[in-house]
């Protein structure tokens, strides 16, 4: 019998991502994007559903929304990506289209923060956020064999 599970897969220190930023990292033979994105994470595969062009690598940015003519806004800056090849538009938080939501996406996957690996320590601290690893979690099969 199978089952799948969520594994992590370490990215870098929190420390190596800051604010705004991304990291583009190869995981269990995937390219995929890790951002910050106000102190969260989101991990996306850097591949467009487009034309497969490298999503992650395009430009940060926001969209522009008006309540009334002549008044635009600037909203969710640096939460909208954009494919360097052909523009298309995607949501960081979630991997959706801008345009077309329903339809297309890029795959994203679960990102945040642990923290380190346990040491050879008596005493136990308090883990701080620039202790912790940034890790990606994907979904891996495991083999268990039934018992009769």
């Amino acid at each position: 019998m199978s089952a799948a599970t969520l594994t992590p897969y370490p990215v870098c220190p929190v420390g190596e991502l800051p604010l705004g930023k991304r990291k583009i990292v190869t995981l269990k033979g995937r390219s995929i994007g890790v951002f910050n994105i106000g102190g969260r994470y989101f991990a996306l595969q850097n591949r467009c559903p487009h034309r497969g062009a490298p999503v992650c690598e395009g430009r940060l940015g926001g969209f522009f929304t008006a309540s009334e003519p002549y008044a635009p806004a600037l909203e969710r800056e640096g939460e909208i990506l954009r494919c360097p090849w052909h523009g298309w538009e995607f949501d960081v938080t979630t991997g959706r289209s801008v345009c077309q939501p329903e339809k297309v996406r890029v795959k994203s996957y679960p990102a945040g923060v642990e923290p380190p690996p346990e040491t050879a320590r008596v005493e136990k601290y308090d883990v701080t956020e620039s202790e912790g690893q940034v890790v990606v979690w994907i979904v891996t099969e495991n083999v268990e064999k039934l018992k009769s």
